[in-house]
């Protein structure tokens, strides 16, 4: 039993909920800290891109190499590379973007078994998070685009949120690309026969995200969306 735990049954037991009330307080101000550490860090930093995938992918794999070269690209049109900070996909993401000399920024989450940051993230631009809703903000708020290769849990957590925020009308619309069609194909027909059959979500909500093979092709898309706007890499 962890501490935690023993905690809530001590609590449970006594009746007296006042402790635990007491140290939720407390932890607003923890929230607070990483909030502020976040906003003042990737204010600075300028138009970034948002690379997600599985922290398992290994190096010698095919998903790996296609995220550092489109990295690498985006960063040569003057793009920043955010990813989670860690292992597999988001590894390949930061060396990609150090190869071509461009901004490579880190969101560590602690956890307790794994993520460890990668090697490849500039040490001014790594920020550690212990919550996972202040750190999925920072994805959101300071990227200019989305590119999700294939992963897990988190990675869908990830993309479904931004989906939902853009969806809703709560941030402004950004290009949200998925890399490889084996991989998002069933998923994409699930939503077209479930979802979208059974009026859960409208056609046009398909839009919001764009099915892709090659790294040209899912870069093609984040600079093709950007070429109407006065936007420019302020590094």
């Amino acid at each position: 039993m962890t501490e935690n735990e023993k905690r809530i049954e001590q609590a449970l037991t006594s009746k007296d909920w006042s402790e635990i009330k007491i140290k939720d307080s407390w932890q607003i101000f923890k929230i607070m800290a990483e909030f502020v550490e976040g906003f003042e860090t990737l204010a600075r930093i300028g138009p970034c891109v948002s690379i997600f995938g599985s922290a398992r992918t290994p190096d010698d794999n095919a998903s790996y190499k296609l995220a550092e070269d489109i990295a690498y690209k985006l960063a040569l049109h003057g793009f920043g590379i955010i990813t989670g900070g860690g292992p597999g996909i988001m590894e390949a993401g930061n060396k990609g973007a150090r190869l071509a000399n461009g901004k490579s920024v880190g969101l560590n989450i602690e956890l307790p078994f794994e993520q460890q940051s990668n090697p490849y993230i500039d040490m001014d631009k790594l920020i550690n998070f212990d919550y996972f809703f202040v750190r999925k903000l920072m994805f959101t708020k300071y990227a200019q685009g989305y590119v999700v290769l294939p992963g897990g849990f988190g990675t869908m957590d990830e993309l479904f949120e931004a989906m939902t925020l853009i969806q809703t009308g709560k941030i402004a619309r950004f290009p949200i690309v998925l890399v490889d069609k084996t991989y998002w194909g069933g998923l994409i027909d699930w939503i077209k026969a479930s979802m979208l059959n059974a009026k859960n979500i409208n056609e046009p909500d398909l839009d919001l995200i764009q099915l892709v093979d090659t790294a040209d092709e899912a870069v093609a898309i984040i600079t093709s969306f950007y070429s109407k706007y006065s936007i420019k890499p302020n590094f």
